[in-house]
């Protein structure tokens, strides 16, 4: 094999890999883990390199592996949707059983390393894959249910974070729990409304009414709201040491009528540009809550 082959074949294996773990995604779950631990952590001197490493290599193995396990089981349907038809598994770049392998490795890899940061974080991560692959995964042509169902994994890495610098489930952790599961609804649902055809495709149910309708609108808007109440708890004292300053608090507050402001849009225009500005706006709000959220505590 020439050199230009092999780089041409390493470069292919890469993107296969980042297509297969679905890395943007996955790099945005690492980045809530981290969150979740530097607000569990009590001061800077208790962080841990090591065990911030393991969580961030961990927690992408587990997104990475449910992504992979996803894409065996719905290759076939991946295959009828402009979006996922160039998928390793759906194109036929690789076999299911080499995609199965890799998935088979990511969870063995993601459980040892979070089980050596502790053994709740390991629990929380496999139940995670088993939500996501074999009730989420399942569910999504036949029932709206399945966002969910699908909102209880999706909403475990901020949580994670947390339970792998503390060991322990309280109500800091469900509070941030709470907070990154109402904020699944209206993500999925902007995401749902502007890809609806493609979607509608494989027969895939995204939509709260299976249709992009005022009352699935007036639903994105509801779940915008119950967002910022569940983003604001930490400001009111009943959230153990997870607490907000009254100023990060407005803060926040502020990011929340900006996110339902655009859900409102949505309401009134009910089209596929304003559903993708809201899933921009909602990608936006939870990294900068989370921003909000860290930096308050150390600063104050």
């Amino acid at each position: 094999m020439s050199a230009t082959a092999s780089t041409f074949s390493l470069k292919q294996i890469a993107f296969d890999f980042k297509e297969i773990t679905k890395a943007g995604l996955a790099i945005s779950v690492v980045f809530s883990s981290i969150a979740g631990y530097l607000l569990g952590v009590v001061d800077f001197q208790d962080l841990k390199v090591t065990t911030l490493l393991m969580l961030a290599v961990g927690g992408y193995c587990m997104v990475g592996a449910s992504n992979a396990f996803n894409q065996v089981i719905e290759k076939d349907l991946d295959a009828l949707m402009d979006r996922t038809k160039n998928r390793p598994v759906a194109s036929g770049r690789m076999s299911p059983n080499h995609a199965l392998f890799v998935a088979s490795l990511l969870t063995i890899t993601g459980l040892i390393l979070l089980y050596l940061i502790n053994p709740k974080s390991a629990m929380f991560g496999a139940i995670s894959i088993f939500l996501y692959t074999s009730i989420y995964t399942p569910l999504k042509t036949v029932t709206p249910l399945s966002v969910f169902v699908g909102a209880f994994p999706g909403a475990i890495p901020f949580m994670l974070g947390w339970v792998a610098a503390t060991n322990n489930f309280g109500i800091e952790a469900g509070t941030l729990f709470l907070i990154q599961f109402f904020w699944q609804f209206p993500h999925f649902w902007a995401i749902g409304w502007f890809l609806f055809e493609d979607y509608e495709k494989a027969g895939f149910f995204m939509l709260p009414t299976g249709k992009k309708d005022t009352s699935t609108a007036l639903q994105t808007i509801l779940y915008s709201i119950w967002l910022l109440v569940a983003s604001l708890l930490p400001s009111l004292g009943f959230t153990g040491r997870l607490f907000i300053s009254p100023i990060a608090a407005g803060i926040v507050f502020l990011l929340g009528l900006w996110m339902i402001f655009y859900a409102i849009k949505l309401y009134q225009l009910r089209t596929a540009k304003a559903a993708r500005t809201l899933m921009l706006v909602s990608v936006s709000y939870i990294t900068l809550l989370q921003i909000v959220y860290i930096t308050d505590k150390f600063l104050r």
